[in-house]
């Protein structure tokens, strides 16, 4: 593996309905849902190690700490960005934020942990 603090990854989404609290059933709002926004934050961690893991490793969600601070509307672009801070073992722990043309939209924390496909995968499947 390849790991260093400092590893940093992106990604942007153009919000569309399906990406609304109302479509993900997280609110009775047309506005960018919290889940999405989550999960466009844990892309730009996994961007972020896309070269860093050994082949046949990846990594896994394991926590996240997270303030949805602004709305979105449909239509706006997002940008997710994340920074490797902090690397405890096989426990990475990411500073995660997102922005569109108005600021910052979102901030927070997500941890994830690095996994050996096979093993993982005969684990939850057994």
């Amino acid at each position: 593996m390849n790991l260093e603090t400092g590893l940093r990854g992106s990604a942007t989404l153009r919000v569309g309905t399906s990406d609304t609290a109302r479509s993900l059933k997280s609110g009775d709002v047309d506005v960018l849902g919290s889940p999405r926004l989550i999960a466009l934050c844990e892309q730009a961690t996994v961007n972020a190690l896309r070269d860093a893991l050994d082949e046949g490793s990846t990594t896994v969600g394991m926590r996240v700490q997270f303030d949805h601070l602004q709305p979105t509307p449909v239509g706006a672009e997002v940008r997710a960005e994340a920074v490797l801070e902090r690397i405890d073992g096989r426990r990475l722990k990411f500073t995660v934020s997102a922005k569109d043309s108005g600021g910052i939209v979102a901030a927070g924390k997500i941890t994830r942990v690095v996994v050996d496909v096979d093993r993982f995968m005969s684990k939850c499947c057994a």
